[in-house]
């Protein structure tokens, strides 16, 4: 059974920063596509970032784009999110996610995400 983890979540200023961390569990991490995803109150479950499995490459939502940074460590089972310049809007709950089996590509579409975190929350005050 695949477990993720996420953890790194908190209260913070608008400006300022944090660094989520999701570590699996369960399956061989290395071979697949990991994602964050965040839902906001009242809000449907958005894509925020992707990473191949090497971490070569990685795709993100404009909205987050130039400010967070997805990586991976396979080596520790761990997939991480840098979020700089932090607003108010990004103000969440922040799943990590992977897919069920590979799929070509990296992807943002929730629907071919498995398993999930239980979430970690972020809140950004302004």
């Amino acid at each position: 059974q695949v477990q993720l983890v996420e953890s790194g979540g908190g209260l913070v200023p608008a400006g300022g920063s944090l660094r989520l961390s999701c570590a699996a569990s369960g399956r061989t991490f290395r071979n697949y596509v990991m994602g964050w995803f965040r839902e906001a109150p009242g809000k449907e479950r958005d894509f925020v970032a992707a990473i191949s499995w090497n971490g070569r490459s990685t795709y993100y939502a404009d909205s987050v784009k130039g400010r967070f940074t997805i990586s991976r460590d396979n080596a520790k089972n761990t997939v991480y999110l840098q979020m700089n310049v932090l607003k108010p809007e990004d103000t969440a709950v922040y799943y990590c996610a992977a897919p069920e089996g590979n799929y070509g590509g990296i992807y943002s579409d929730k629907n071919l995400y498995r398993y999930w975190g239980q979430g970690t929350q972020v809140t950004v005050s302004s």
